[in-house]
Order: C-alpha cells, then structure tokens, then sequence
C-alpha cells in the first residue's frame, strides 16, 4: 500500500491535508461503515415514503418533498451490490450535495442507520486495497482506521460520474438551487 499522502494522486475528491482532522458523517450499510464529508451533507432525514419514478435505474428509489424541494432518493446498497436498503427504525436518508454533469445536484442517500460527525486523523487514512473488496475502488477514496474497525471514506463524485448525466435524467433534471 502507499503511504498515505498518495490517497489523493487518484481520486476525485479534494486532497486530505495533512495534520488536519476531517469531519465526516458516518453510515452503516449493511456490516460497513461508511463515510462522507460533512461539506457535502446537508442533512439526515427519517425514512419516508418515496413516490417511484417509472423506468428509473434500479437503484433510483424514486422521489421525496424535502420543505418543498423534489429530492432523488437512490440506495447505495443497491448500486453496490449489497442487495436493497430495508425500511426499519433505524434507516435514515442522508441529503447531500453531489456533482451531476457539470452542475451540483441535491440526492438523497438510503442508510441502514447512520452513527455520527467524526474527525479522523489524516494519519489514518489509506489507500483501498485493490482485492477483497465489495464494491469498486473507485467508488472509495480511502480507508481510514477508527478502534478496531475501519471507515470507508467515499468518493461520492465518482460514484455518480459512473452512471453518467445521460443515464440518470431523474436525478439530472433536480439540481440544488
């Protein structure tokens, strides 16, 4: 593994300065532990019903009313294979801002429950390691290290960039204002 001040070479995200803590949101899908910058999430919702958008992208849940505003809701675990976010006491939608072909989209990320804002040390940070993984390494920008367990730092932009603008109008068409 390189070092890791070589996390940032590849990924889409901006570079993790060193010596300074980032805050990020922690999140559980499935048995994992998954994190996002805080500057890219707005807020954390209970789980609503979501109105279906016909012909959508498997993953694409549908659509919420956020105080006015239509939000696109997709299921992470979907798109990575982990099979589909269940609606249980615990399952929250994570509002975040996302990049969407040149342009800032506002989505709504399905959670099986989400655990709190943490700092972790740069110091902790990885690079993904290339076998063993579940989902795709581009998805992820790094692997910090917290207690026992690890937290996986999302590239949230790639995740996104994957499906390309043209591919999701539903989530193309709703942008942040």
């Amino acid at each position: 593994m390189r070092p890791s001040n070589a996390i940032e070479l590849h990924r889409s995200g901006p570079p993790i300065p060193a010596g300074v803590p980032l805050q990020v949101l922690t999140f559980g899908l499935d048995h994992e532990v998954f994190a996002l910058e805080t500057d890219v999430a707005h807020e954390v919702l209970d789980m609503v019903a979501v109105t279906e958008v016909p012909n959508s992208r498997s993953f694409v849940r549908g659509l919420i009313n956020v105080r006015g505003k239509i939000i696109p809701v997709v299921d992470l675990k979907s798109k990575f294979g982990m099979g589909e976010t269940v609606h249980t006491a615990d399952a929250r939608i994570v509002v975040i801002e996302v990049p969407l072909g040149g342009e800032v989209a506002i989505v709504g990320l399905m959670a099986d429950r989400v655990f709190e804002v943490m700092e972790l040390a740069q110091t902790s940070f990885e690079e993904a390691p290339a076998l063993g993984m579940r989902w795709r390494q581009e998805f992820i920008r790094a692997i910090g290290k917290r207690d026992e367990g690890f937290v996986i730092l999302m590239d949230i932009g790639r995740v996104f960039a994957s499906e390309g603008a043209a591919a999701m109008p539903r989530l193309a068409a709703v942008r942040s204002t």
